[in-house]
């Protein structure tokens, strides 16, 4: 088995254990509630079966386009793509094991400039150069549901590429409950800290429906 061979493996069996939504996946609303300090907004949310997003009732446009923000981050990592699709064109190896057995997944062909490290079966770093944004995520937990592994608890560094100076820190971690046959995030709390200031923002999903699919 060649290098490349083995790394491709490797990284695929991890990719394809992430949880995500099936193609059946109807969509769902939920009410929501942000705190951040002594600030408490709430509205509503809705993911619809085509993954589009929608937040409503919040008057704060600085707070509904951080929520929808947020929502869109639960698409991206929640649809399910083919690894073709996402990785068929990029070149893997295999770069050095740390000590805590997570092994670097080296990538070439990556417009993002990604590179990972994976334990076992679960893909847990993640580190990207996006022009002036450099930013490492790294996954210290995460929930095993029987069709795949969320991450639970994980931490995202951003640097500036040039200078290699942390500008931005963040710690993340996330609940989720299954309603139906789908695992939805129902708690999030975010700790962030960015020149020297820091911020916890609490977002809580309550109320959580699964929408009705279409009738075809």
């Amino acid at each position: 088995m060649t290098e490349q061979t083995s790394a491709s493996q490797l990284f695929r069996a991890a990719y394809e254990n992430r949880y995500t939504w099936d193609t059946n996946f109807p969509g769902y609303s939920a009410d929501i509630e942000l705190k951040q300090g002594d600030e408490v907004y709430t509205g509503k949310v809705r993911i619809n079966g085509d993954f589009s997003v929608e937040v409503t009732g919040i008057e704060n446009e600085e707070v509904q386009q951080s929520i929808y923000t947020q929502m869109r981050d639960v698409v991206t990592h929640r649809k399910r793509g083919s690894f073709e699709q996402s990785h068929g064109k990029n070149q893997f190896s295999l770069g050095e094991k740390d000590a805590t057995d997570a092994i670097e997944i080296l990538v070439k062909g990556d417009a993002m400039g990604s590179n990972y490290k994976i334990r076992g079966t679960e893909i847990c770093q993640v580190s990207r150069v996006m022009g002036r944004i450099a930013f490492t995520i790294d996954t210290h937990q995460s929930l095993n549901t029987s069709e795949g592994y969320l991450s639970s608890r994980y931490d995202a560094v951003f640097r500036n590429p040039q200078t290699n100076e942390v500008t931005k820190q963040l710690e993340f971690e996330d609940t989720y409950e299954k309603i139906g046959n789908y695992y939805i995030m129902t708690h999030q709390v975010v700790r962030s800290q960015e020149q020297g200031q820091p911020t916890t923002t609490e977002f809580n999903y309550s109320n959580v429906k699964l929408l009705e699919p279409a009738v075809v």
